[in-house]
């Protein structure tokens, strides 16, 4: 395992590497610059930010599903991001309404992925395995009589050991699940893979110290010991799609069990965890904050994306309340939330390098010609988001 770079950092504000806009002096103009990284060109910096639907019955994504995507492909979202889509590990998922990425459900992402390319899209799929937040006491996730993975056995910090401790074949066969899964998503015309490893899911659960506690063996320990298991799954994952698919990892400080978790206190501290994950074949970090405008250390304006961009040297994708007037957190998402349509402060940032691509959420989910609005300067035209947007696939 690498033990980290040595830290001769770029200054602030490095320009992106991709061109920016030059024949256009509108204000949004970064934000609709051409991106490319690896095999993947994008026509603009705009992602669609993966959110859970618990809308494919017996985990297979229907039609419905597929025209929910299209329409984001049609109305000009550069690469859309699906939904956590659980691999074949038989603990990985918490509900039989969220979508599999293997058996019947490929024939299922087939099809969405051909209704996106038709309408000039791209799309990755988001491979996902729960760990510990499958809570044995409740759900209607599959195979109930077997207990949830974990790291040491625990829910949220603080909290004891509810199931045991993974041992090291079970780690072995998390890992080659991911690597399956990505093969078949390549297999059937995916453009891209993103790896879930934020918000408390089993590769955040194995790098933050309050919930791997293990000892003895090589996947706990220090900050850089605990990437030892997500080193080992981008490694595995990068061996099935080979050197030029590109590979997407998101990442996160905060946790659902706690929103206040920080995995690293200080810029060196942050680098020293990602740097071996960058090593191990990540071509794109996905940077999840609640807020995207929030600075990450104190001294810097730089977000959570800036900092990691900046220590890897590998494209970042922001997201957090982006197009939101207020900002609302993942699990506690209130009734509604105005539009926020002041995207210049965006377009700047990433004019100036400090994050490459802008993944929309909510904003997004509410209104599926959001991107395309906001080209065309229909700013007056955007929905809000309200809750009763989750119950439906606009």
């Amino acid at each position: 395992m690498s033990t980290g770079p040595d830290y001769h950092l770029p200054a602030e504000g490095t320009p992106a590497s991709s061109p920016v806009g030059r024949g256009d002096t509108g204000a949004l103009a970064p934000l609709f610059a051409p991106f490319a990284v690896g095999g993947l060109a994008l026509p603009n910096r705009f992602v669609m930010a993966p959110m859970t639907r618990w809308m494919s019955p017996g985990q297979i994504p229907g039609s419905n599903v597929a025209a929910y995507y299209r329409r984001r492909a049609e109305n000009g979202v550069g690469l859309i991001v699906t939904e956590g889509t659980t691999v074949d590990h038989p603990v990985s998922s918490y509900s039989v309404r969220v979508p599999a990425l293997h058996g019947p459900a490929l024939d299922g992402w087939r099809r969405v992925v051909d209704e996106v390319h038709e309408a000039g899209g791209k799309i990755a799929p988001q491979l996902w395995h729960v760990g510990i937040m499958r809570d044995p006491r409740q759900g209607d996730f599959p195979n109930p009589d077997l207990p949830s993975a974990s790291p040491s056995g625990i829910y949220k910090p603080g909290g004891k050991s509810v199931v045991p401790p993974l041992g090291q074949p079970e780690i072995r066969a998390i890992i080659d699940s991911f690597a399956r899964a990505a093969a078949a998503a390549r297999a059937i015309g995916f453009d891209a893979i993103e790896i879930h490893g934020a918000h408390g899911y089993i590769l955040d659960q194995f790098l933050w110290g309050a919930l791997n506690r293990r000892a003895g063996d090589d996947y706990g320990g220090d900050a850089e010991q605990r990437t030892r298991f997500a080193v080992e799954l981008v490694e595995a994952v990068r061996a099935e799609i080979g050197p030029d698919f590109p590979l997407i990892l998101r990442i996160s400080q905060w946790k659902q069990q706690d929103y206040d978790a920080r995995l690293a206190e200080t810029p060196e501290q942050l680098g020293r965890i990602f740097a071996p994950l960058s090593d191990a074949g990540v071509d794109i970090f996905h940077c999840s904050q609640r807020r995207y405008w929030e600075a990450e250390f104190e001294g810097s304006a730089m977000n959570f994306a800036g900092w990691i961009r900046r220590l890897t040297g590998k494209p970042t994708i922001t997201v957090g309340s982006v197009g939101l007037a207020g900002a609302m957190s993942v699990t506690d998402i209130g009734e509604q939330a105005g539009v926020s349509a002041d995207l210049a402060p965006l377009a700047k940032r990433v004019a100036e390098g400090e994050f490459d691509l802008v993944a929309v959420g909510r904003a997004l989910l509410a209104d599926p010609a959001w991107v395309q609005k906001v080209r065309e300067g229909r700013l007056a035209e955007l929905r809000a988001f309200d809750k009763a947007a989750l119950d439906t696939l606009v």
